[in-house]
């Protein structure tokens, strides 16, 4: 047994109160230790129409005029040189009005669905789901570059350090399941915010998010490190946990302020309800031929996204309130971000594609859509026009497409619009503290009302800004 920095005497001094207190929570069946467990579910403000979230981030900013906003307009003007108002030159020379390319989407354009809403072939098998999708066309954000962007997606700042979304809604609503965190990252990327993207910041430290792998490592070693005790059978490992619990609980007694303290106490607790439990959560082998088949597992191009999202439905399914998902390399250059190589998004497509597409199956075979969000997106769409003129489209924050689907928004739906190029948000337009604000609702939580006092001041996801987009909820 791993040795402790305190005397034999204080040893069984801190033992025999923690003896009674076990033989207490054991009289009340546990129920002391669920009152002081942070991530106990807790109600939210008003009726929810969802329970959990997974977010599909797709790192770096998929072409939105080339997959889901289309824009007859560009074909006709394919070539031309005309003037727009571009978000780099203007942040970096205040000019507006810059001569830009004009440049036609890559793929062809089709109607999916009893809603007839447009998909490009650069998505095909997420097109044959449209009629689940809620599109929202009016999206724009804060931040040029992918650091603040990504940032602002996830923590609703672009350089302040703040919690992230999932800290959030888990401080919020706390976690379905008693033996799995409340909020895990699949895959998050090191870069552009690394682990402020699912950091909790000023948060109890118990909301920040679990990661499961980074991003361009193989999702096959997307696991939890020493997740299994091979030194001890169980019956020691739970005579060794029962001496820990007890000796922390008479620490945390002394220490009644201490949140880091809790945070690591609560931290072991989890961790050891989780070694009975995740193992079989994580093991992917445990699934039948045709739900990997499904999501392309064992298939060369989809293996890695397939086994991240039948990953975030096993978690779904088991409790986890909060399951982020990222689809890139690891690299400072994001997959999706090719200012010079658009056709790339073909190959990064074919990966997300299927895994995407069987997920939302899956899903919604299972009853699990109805209160589970389903969002996908990036922190920024990019520009209809070719970047200098070239092969590629630069960054747009000024307008992109986002779906949701399941969770209670309004199927094969579509809202809001871009201009008649793809390029800036005109028609419903949402910002993105307003998305954070809609995705709280459907959860049940008032954005205005989910507040943290911190350094003499409440704060919260959406700052002092958003709205909910009640148009979009069914």
């Amino acid at each position: 047994m791993t040795p402790f920095n305190f005397s034999r005497r204080q040893a069984l001094k801190l033992s025999a109160c923690g003896f009674g207190n076990l033989a207490l929570t054991g009289l009340l069946n546990g129920t002391a230790s669920a009152a002081s467990n942070p991530l106990s579910a807790k109600q939210p403000h008003f009726a929810p129409r969802a329970k959990r979230v997974i977010f599909l981030f797709m790192q770096g900013g998929p072409s939105h005029v080339d997959s889901f906003d289309y824009k007859p307009l560009l074909e006709e003007k394919d070539g031309q040189s005309l003037a727009f108002d571009d978000a780099r030159v203007i942040a970096n020379t205040g000019m507006r009005g810059s001569s830009q390319l004009v440049k036609k989407p890559l793929w062809k354009f089709r109607q999916y669905g009893e809603c007839g809403r447009w998909a490009s072939d650069l998505f095909p098998e997420i097109a044959q789901h449209s009629d689940k999708l809620c599109m929202l066309h009016s999206m724009h954000t804060e931040g040029v570059a992918h650091g603040p962007a990504t940032l602002f997606m996830h923590c609703g700042s672009t350089n302040f350090v703040r919690p992230s979304m999932g800290s959030w809604i888990s401080y919020g609503l706390g976690s379905e399941s008693e033996n799995l965190p409340g909020f895990m990252s699949i895959c998050p990327s090191p870069g552009n915010g690394g682990a402020r993207n699912y950091g909790s910041a000023f948060l109890p430290p118990v909301h920040q998010g679990t990661t499961l792998g980074s991003a361009g490592k193989s999702a096959v070693d997307a696991k939890i490190r020493d997740l299994v005790n091979s030194r001890y059978d169980t019956q020691q490992q739970q005579q060794q946990f029962d001496l820990l619990r007890s000796l922390n609980a008479e620490q945390l007694a002394l220490n009644t302020r201490d949140a880091e303290l809790e945070a690591v106490i609560n931290s072991y607790e989890l961790a050891w309800r989780m070694q009975n439990n995740a193992p079989g959560i994580l093991n992917l082998s445990r699934e039948t031929a045709a739900t990997h088949e499904m999501y392309g597992v064992d298939e060369k191009e989809t293996n890695d996204f397939g086994r991240q999202c039948l990953m975030a439905r096993r978690l779904c399914e088991a409790g986890v309130r909060y399951i982020q998902l990222t689809y890139g390399d690891g690299s400072p250059n994001p997959a999706w971000d090719q200012h010079s190589n658009l056709p790339k998004h073909a190959e990064h497509a074919k990966r997300v594609d299927k895994p995407i597409a069987g997920l939302l199956k899956d899903l919604d075979q299972r009853g699990l859509l109805e209160d589970t969000i389903v969002w996908w997106g990036a922190e920024f769409g990019r520009t209809p026009y070719a970047q200098n003129k070239g092969t590629g489209r630069d960054h747009n924050p000024g307008g992109f497409t986002v779906w949701l689907a399941g969770g209670g928004v309004k199927p094969g739906f579509a809202y809001g619009a871009t201009d008649e190029f793809g390029h800036q948000a005109v028609e419903n337009k949402i910002h993105m503290h307003d998305l954070h604000a809609t995705i709280l609702h459907l959860l049940g939580i008032d954005h205005e009302r989910l507040t943290y006092r911190y350094s003499g001041r409440n704060f919260r996801l959406t700052d002092v800004h958003g709205r909910a987009v009640t148009e979009i909820m069914g």
